[in-house]
């Protein structure tokens, strides 16, 4: 997942309940923790092998730059994870 690395995506977002209950971790959290706790836990629950999460700002996102705000949602766990499946498909062919 790639989001956008400005304030407001930093910024503490408001959680309405109308509804059904919100995860305590959510409330109060900006969207980059929420995509960030989000990608965990499907790693973590082993819903997904593998989640990345990229942070880019406008201007250094142009020339490639980014950030990793979480060493477990990697780019690099999740392009090793991707490959070896690319791999092993190949293989079944």
């Amino acid at each position: 997942m790639l989001l956008e690395d400005a304030p407001k995506s930093r910024s503490p977002v408001r959680v309405l309940e109308p509804h059904f209950k919100v995860f305590e971790k959510f409330k109060d959290a900006s969207y980059a923790t929420r995509y960030e706790l989000f990608c965990e836990r499907l790693v973590r629950e082993r819903l997904y092998d593998a989640a990345c999460l990229l942070l880019s700002d406008k201007s250094n996102g142009l020339n490639g730059g980014y950030s990793e705000p979480n060493a477990e949602v990697n780019f690099k766990s999740f392009a090793t994870s991707l490959s070896a499946h690319a791999m092993a498909f190949a293989k079944m062919r």
